[in-house]
């Protein structure tokens, strides 16, 4: 007992030990709702639009600092709104410093991951506007497809202006999709992330780049979890990073990446928004692609490219569809072929991206070679189709999806889509023995 109350059990997790705070998130609200909580504090009409600039624009970290409102009234947000719910816990950088992962704690004590990333090479950016047109990352030289650009090179050209600055960020803690090559999905689903949590991610690095005489360029939805299976989050984050008088950014400049979550197409088709779609496929037919991302089974390849039709019907910009090369699992010539005439009516782009291996995968997986990987690049490429063979530039810095979250809090504590029990016909006959062995063991 302390002072006549309970001591407190420090053996209890951090989100049981935290001080509830009921104050609202700003980051979580649009400019109207900005404009109402004003309003609510009897303060000039004016001021939302200043609280706004503030945020979005000044990049303020308290409300302190604006010194453009009055003393009472920052006093008054302070008592009722609070700047940011997160706090970065460990940060890594790829060795050439174009590449930085931050570890982002939530208030509940859970962790997600954004990853800041600079490119030189449009082809190596998947934000780029015409990735077609610049060259192969990759050369007939290369010893392996991970291989970097010079570094020297590169910083020299991302240190201006002109150089594309890039945040992946997350909109889940976890996963349920079940990707069995995934990290992410590896630990299932926790929740799902705010619009405050998903707002604060891009905050942060764009004052990072602040800081350094840089811009935040674009926003990709593709860190932890299946943006389009947290469409309030995902879609209140559109708009705060379009509204025209705070980030201000062009939504042709914001990618939104989905495992194929049929509905959610649709529903981004039905907004006539010019955000930019990936779609990740990861395999040419049902049953192979069943194995490799278990909601196949809920939305089927055929399902998800009659959606893929409507956006492209209803405005939507080119679609960029993923494909991770896997050795010996969909990377052969015949795989190619099938996936070359199942995307031949698109407007399309496909990046091939090698595996980024996971320590906890069910599978002992492994990249494609890179003459298997530019083979099959060539493959697409003479049917007609744009390819780009990205560079596995995160491998270092744990930047594969969930991969840092994975090292700093090791377990399985989600929910997530049972893994096929068939799993192993997808894996070579030398490797499927230790295959079924990891996969029960993971499913344990």
């Amino acid at each position: 007992m302390t002072g006549g109350h309970p001591t407190p059990d420090l053996r209890l997790p951090f989100a049981i030990l935290r001080i509830v705070d009921e104050r609202v998130a700003v980051y979580g609200m649009s400019r109207r709702e900005i404009a109402e909580m004003a309003v609510r504090l009897d303060m000039p009409s004016f001021r939302a639009d200043q609280l706004w600039h503030w945020l979005y624009v000044r990049l303020a970290e308290t409300f302190d600092e604006m010194t453009s409102l009055s003393i009472e009234d920052r006093n008054r947000l302070k008592a009722i709104a609070t700047i940011g719910e997160t706090a970065i816990v460990q940060t890594t950088h790829s060795e050439d410093q174009l590449a930085v992962k931050a570890l982002h704690r939530l208030k509940d004590g859970r962790t997600v991951e954004s990853v800041l990333m600079h490119y030189a090479d449009p082809a190596d950016d998947p934000t780029a506007e015409d990735p077609a047109a610049a060259t192969d990352p990759v050369s007939a030289e290369d010893s392996g497809v991970a291989e970097d650009h010079d570094a020297t090179e590169v910083a020299r050209v991302t240190g201006e202006s002109s150089g594309r600055h890039t945040l992946c960020l997350s909109t889940q803690a976890g996963c349920a999709m079940g990707c069995v090559f995934c990290a992410t999905g590896q630990m299932g689903l926790e929740r799902d992330l705010s619009r405050s949590e998903c707002v604060e991610q891009v905050v942060i690095a764009a004052r990072r780049l602040k800081g350094e005489g840089k811009r935040l360029t674009n926003v990709v939805f593709m860190g932890m979890g299946e943006p389009l299976a947290n469409w309030s989050a995902t879609w209140g984050t559109v708009e705060t990073l379009t509204d025209p008088v705070g980030f201000a950014m062009s939504p042709r400049r914001l990618t939104i990446s989905t495992v194929g979550i049929v509905p959610g197409i649709l529903r981004l088709a039905a907004s006539r928004v010019p955000v930019r779609l990936a779609v990740s496929l990861h395999a040419p037919d049902d049953d192979l692609r069943s194995r490799l991302v278990a909601v196949n089974r809920t939305y089927p390849l055929a399902d998800i490219l009659d959606a893929c039709r409507v956006y492209q019907r209803d405005g939507g910009r080119r679609i960029t569809f993923e494909y991770v090369l896997i050795d010996g699992v969909n990377d052969s010539s015949e795989q190619a072929a099938a996936l070359s005439t199942l995307l031949e009516d698109f407007n399309c782009h496909v990046n091939l991206i090698p595996l980024n291996p996971t320590e906890g995968s069910p599978t002992p997986m492994r990249p494609s070679t890179p003459k298997a990987a530019r083979r099959f690049a060539e493959t697409l490429r003479a049917s007609g189709l744009p390819v780009t063979l990205r560079l596995r530039r995160g491998i270092a810095i744990a930047a594969g999806c969930g991969q840092l979250r994975a090292r700093h809090s090791a377990g399985r504590i989600g929910r997530t889509i049972p893994l096929n029990a068939t799993l192993g016909s997808a894996i070579p006959a030398d490797r499927r023995a230790d295959s079924e062995a990891m996969q029960q063991a993971a499913l344990r």
